[in-house]
């Protein structure tokens, strides 16, 4: 045995691979693939992110302190309800991720193992070393090893390396797992598998879709920064008023929980559970979210650039018809029969030759594979005379595009009349030419093929794509939402303008040639980009570099492919959408992988989308009001008069008002055309006039409550320090102050989602009561708690008069009709430039 193939010699891996009862010996000896299913977060990090991020950490080390200080129910209660909000948000993330993986493992990838002789597809996890693996173009490694068979293979290993150019391998040469075959087949040996593999940690971050986060995403990131300053501020505060009033040390650390409250770990974990809700029901769509962020990513969509084949078409290619050029009829069927039997790989085109003209196989003296980037393929043959007895050809022989091998023609080659006339009625049409003597098209087995010169034209062939169904209704919907679809593919432009004309993107379509591309500068190319909406002959390259210019202007892209010539464009573009029957490449870059191949399912995932940033959005109008509302009331009391709050009431204001509506609110969220644009402005014009008139509210009703409290104190125990009075009256005010703001945080509800025109004007009218009905679930809850003892105990709560009641319940009234006022007023539209609500 030579030394190319010493590898499996070493593994003990016969010529037809290991047998059944051989693999399964290995692997009870451990040498098998441990190959873990990845989809989204693992467990583990939805615990750790959701129960021990920083600031749960930080809440949980003061409840310990309280506990220390013996403040059982303080600690109980401030961290209990954080802690109970998480285990919901943990609860519905996890079945999320179990719906997912379930889903996940119908779609996972195959390997190719050869066992006993047979050829057979099996998940990764049943490799194990030793095994022979085949590949073909547009499968991964998945395991480490050595080329045992195969004369020359493309390989892209940028994955691994993040170097884009193909690398070009041979039999003996080692291969990686998380690479991919651009061109060639082949077999390999598994040699490292599981955690021995190169690519153990590297293809795992690899096949993780890319953390790329969306413009809603980066958005909330700052929000969370700014409360985060603002309780670094209060914190600050808190503790130099503790020093400078001599406040004890227990009650400095029950302040210190009510501010690091304050920080929304319940908006981060709103966040996730839409991403993971939204997952689940577009797995039902048939589409499978690889990226937490991608449906809410798709929202964002203006631009779509689309490949054709496999993606518009169904990718089943069908010869269609032929015209001879310089050889008889029969002749030129004969050759391109035996063309097509004896190419290493059959791709679709050739495929479909192969169907038409049956030929046998023949032996090629040289070969170059159909590559994507050179955009065709050929054979050599070299037999003595003009063809041997078995009928074997003579000469050399390329298939391709038209243009590409146009220059290599002979001098005053024609091509005839059909060529425009099939291009123009959408088909595609390849040039078979050939010379009389076989050559090499090589200098040496490591430098790329090249076209011979001089090249006669023997013949056109013509192919015809299928469109998918429901091309031409999906496509008018992007259109009616207001993105641009661009179709960019490697075949004629003329061919790829037609099949757009007949899926529904307009007539008189410009086409764009990845020639033209060529040969403009970078803001002609810009330009181009954005204009043009039909890409014809394009690179993988090209693909890469117009997603990039388009992103560079500003426009938010979405990828659609399905080939391994699509992946550095999907890596590109600010969301990768794969067909589940394209190439592993594809689908393990993308961010959607669309299980069922149909294109129907993108608008339903785009509808999703806008549901999910709704959603959020009215979860960030709840959080900026009940944060805000909090820090600044804190912030105007704690110098002069004392902290509002208590540690246990303040947890009740952030489960009822914030905590359950936040969920609600995700679950109920609408599928309409979102904002546009930052949200800084809209959050501004809602949050700023509940805020501007709940915070001088709550003030004077914390001091009007505190002032009552402390009369009647010391009139029903006369000479008694001042100081008793007002130990007496603080809990009452805060009593006070936290049912006020309970009572605007459930009447803010109906506004954030008006159940009709009366309460429309902070935002649009959905005409859905589910929220309202909850607010007022959770005002009859509030008012038990209020009403019994034990739970008045548990949370803090004083007993207040019933007069106290309705005048605390006239000033939330009364809030709201004023913030209504101001909404529909629309001063607030004019100052900040932002588009009114329609009432």
């Amino acid at each position: 045995m030579t030394e190319a193939t010493s590898a499996p010699t070493r593994l003990g891996t016969p010529a037809g691979g290991l047998s059944d009862a051989e693999a399964a010996a290995r692997r009870a000896a451990g040498q098998g693939n441990v190959a873990p299913l990845r989809v989204g977060r693992t467990y583990a990090q939805i615990v750790r992110d959701n129960v021990f991020n920083f600031i749960n950490l930080i809440l949980f080390a003061l409840g310990v302190t309280l506990i220390i200080l013996g403040r059982y129910l303080d600690a109980l209660i401030a961290v209990g309800v954080v802690l109970a909000n998480t285990l919901v948000s943990l609860y519905q993330e996890i079945r999320a991720k179990q719906t997912l993986d379930r889903i996940a493992i119908l779609t996972r990838p195959k390997a190719t193992v050869v066992r006993g002789g047979e050829a057979r597809e099996v998940d990764p996890d049943e490799i194990v070393v030793g095994d022979l693996l085949e590949v073909g173009s547009g499968d991964q490694f998945v395991v480490d090893g050595h080329l045992v068979s195969g004369a020359r293979m493309e390989v892209d290993e940028s994955l691994l390396t993040g170097e884009s150019d193909a690398v070009v391998k041979h039999r003996g040469d080692e291969v990686l797992s998380g690479s991919f075959v651009v061109t060639g087949t082949g077999r390999y040996v598994a040699e490292k598998v599981g955690q021995e593999s190169f690519a153990a940690n590297i293809t795992a971050r690899a096949q993780m879709p890319r953390r790329v986060l969306t413009p809603l995403q980066r958005q909330v990131r700052i929000i969370i920064d700014v409360f985060l300053v603002i309780v670094a501020v209060l914190e600050t505060a808190v503790i130099v008023r503790a020093l400078l009033g001599d406040v004890p040390f227990v009650e400095t650390v029950r302040r210190s929980t009510v501010v690091v409250a304050l920080v929304p770990n319940g908006l981060i974990l709103a966040i996730a559970l839409a991403y993971a809700l939204g997952a689940v029901r577009m797995a039902g769509k048939g589409t499978l979210v690889q990226q937490a962020n991608a449906v809410e990513s798709l929202s964002n969509v203006d631009v779509l650039c689309t490949d054709k084949t496999g993606t518009l078409t169904t990718n089943a290619i069908r010869y269609h018809d032929l015209e001879a050029l310089e050889l008889p009829q029969a002749e030129l069927e004969r050759l391109l029969g035996v063309f097509a039997a004896s190419a290493a790989e059959l791709n679709k085109t050739t495929g479909a030759l192969a169907a038409t003209f049956a030929a046998e196989r023949r032996q090629a003296s040289a070969e170059a594979p159909f590559s994507s980037q050179r955009k065709w393929s050929g054979l050599a043959f070299d037999r003595a005379g003009a063809a041997g007895s078995d009928g074997t050809p003579h000469g050399t022989y390329v298939l391709g595009a038209p243009e590409v091998l146009q220059p290599s023609l002979r001098a005053g080659s024609s091509l005839g009349d059909r060529l425009g006339e099939w291009t123009a009625q959408g088909y595609r049409v390849l040039l078979f030419a050939g010379l009389a003597e076989p050559v090499a098209f090589s200098r040496d087995q490591d430098s790329p093929p090249e076209l011979p010169r001089d090249l006669m034209p023997l013949g056109l062939a013509c192919f015809s794509d299928e469109l998918r169904p429901h091309v031409q209704e999906t496509l008018r919907e992007f259109d009616e939402a207001g993105i641009a679809v661009k179709v960019i593919s490697g075949d004629s432009p003329q061919t790829v303008a037609a099949l757009a004309t007949q899926a529904g993107l307009g007539r008189d379509l410009s086409a764009v040639t990845g020639q033209q591309l060529a040969e403009m500068d970078a803001d002609e190319f810009a330009d181009a980009a954005q204009d043009g909406s039909v890409f014809g002959r394009i690179t993988p390259d090209q693909k890469e570099h117009l997603a990039q210019a388009l992103r560079e202007r500003g426009r938010y892209v979405a990828m659609i492919g399905d080939g391994v010539n699509d992946v550095v464009a999907l890596k590109q573009a600010n969301l990768g959408v794969a067909m589940n029957s394209g190439s592993q490449a594809a689908r393990a870059v993308a961010g959607l992988i669309l299980i069922k191949d149909s294109f129907a399912a993108l608008p339903e995932a785009f509808r999703d989308g806008q549901r999910i940033r709704n959603g959020l959005q009215d979860v960030l109008e709840i959080f900026m009001v009940r944060i805000f509302g909090k820090a600044l009331v804190i912030a105007a009391m704690l110098p002069f008069t004392g902290f509002p709050f208590a540690p246990r009431n303040s947890s009740l204001l952030s489960f009822l008002g914030a905590g359950v509506p936040a969920i609600g609110l995700t679950a109920w969220a609408q599928a309409r055309p979102p904002l546009k644009g930052s949200i800084f402005r809209p959050l501004a014009r809602f949050s700023v006039p509940p805020l501007a008139v709940m915070i001088p509210t709550a003030v004077a009703v914390n001091l009007i409550a505190r002032w009552r409290a402390e009369v009647a104190y010391s009139a029903a125990h006369p000479g008694v320090p001042s100081a008793d009075a007002l130990t007496h009256a603080l809990p009452i005010a805060q009593t006070a102050t936290i049912t006020f703001l309970i009572l605007c945080s459930l009447l803010l509800i109906p506004f954030v989602a008006p159940p009709t025109r009366w309460f429309a004007g902070g935002s649009p009218l959905r005409g859905d009561w589910r929220p309202t009905w909850m607010a007022v679930a959770l005002l009859a809850l509030f008012a038990g708690l209020a009403a019994v003892p034990f739970s008045r105990h548990l949370f803090e709560l004083s007993k207040l008069p019933v007069w106290e009641w309705g005048m605390i319940v006239l000033a939330a009234a009364v809030w709201a009709l004023l913030v209504r006022t101001m909404w529909r007023s629309r001063l607030l539209d004019r100052l900040l430039k932002t588009r009114p609500v329609e009432t």
